[in-house]
């Protein structure tokens, strides 16, 4: 191995850094957009109780005039018992009211229960209200030590990237351009070293994909400043140091 190698070592443990340098930023930011998207949720459920509310006070308003209706009707019954002219008449009388002070008793029960959907949908829609504000609350907090902390983040990225970009100086454009597409493939780890395997005598394989590695290749890369990849994963094949020193 040569400089060219070395380099793509040097360069690998930038990324690494790099890379957990921006992943560390993304992870703050990430809070913010989970805290936002549970205010969003539980404004969301606000609504779908509000609905639920008004359709409930819809139905109580309209059964509610329906008794309205059957109570004047209760009264023009009563008025036809003291009118009735025979018994048959004033007994017919008397079990259309019965019947419908039944069906009124009825309709007061459906109302009465309406009435306690409406009070538990009404406690329902103010505890969300509360947990909502208490939600954007601990989101602005979330937001400012964010914003503190991206500032710091960037610094260091910053900082690694202007790393990265001086050990990339070094190295050719082509070995560079290999590099760069492995490390994409790889979420950075770009360059992998050949292990050796236990109990077996020049056996070796890739520290990346664990797949066997030839001889020819680990000989090359004693004699060679060159890119040699991994058959299988294409990861760019380095060398340990006490393989450099057999």
């Amino acid at each position: 191995m040569g400089p060219i190698l070395y380099g793509l070592m040097k360069l690998q443990s930038v990324e690494n850094r790099l890379r957990a340098a921006k992943a560390k930023l993304s992870r703050s930011r990430r809070n913010v957009i989970i805290q936002e998207n549970q205010v969003r949720s539980l404004q969301n459920a606000l609504e779908a109780k509000k609905e639920e509310l008004q359709l409930t006070k819809v139905q109580s308003s309209r059964l509610e005039l329906e008794l309205k209706v059957r109570d004047e009707e209760v009264s023009k019954l009563r008025a036809a018992l003291n009118t009735a002219k025979s018994n048959k008449e004033y007994a017919a009388v008397l079990t259309q009211l019965n019947t419908t002070r039944a069906d009124n008793s009825k309709l007061e029960s459906q109302i009465l229960e309406l009435m306690k959907a409406v009070e538990t949908d009404e406690a329902e829609c103010e505890t969300i209200r509360k947990q909502i504000e208490a939600q954007k609350q601990q989101l602005e907090q979330t937001r400012k030590a964010t914003d503190a902390s991206a500032v710091e983040h960037e610094a260091e990225i910053a900082k690694i990237q202007a790393e990265w970009n001086e050990a990339a100086r070094t190295i050719p454009a082509e070995p560079l351009k290999v590099f760069k597409r492995v490390a994409e493939t790889y979420d950075g780890e770009a360059v992998a070293a050949i292990e050796e395997q236990e109990g077996r005598n020049a056996a070796y394989s890739c520290g990346g994909c664990f797949m066997g590695i030839t001889a020819e290749s680990v000989n090359l890369l004693m004699t060679r400043d060159e890119i040699i990849r991994c058959p299988n994963c294409t990861r760019i094949l380095v060398l340990t140091n006490s393989q450099m020193q057999v």
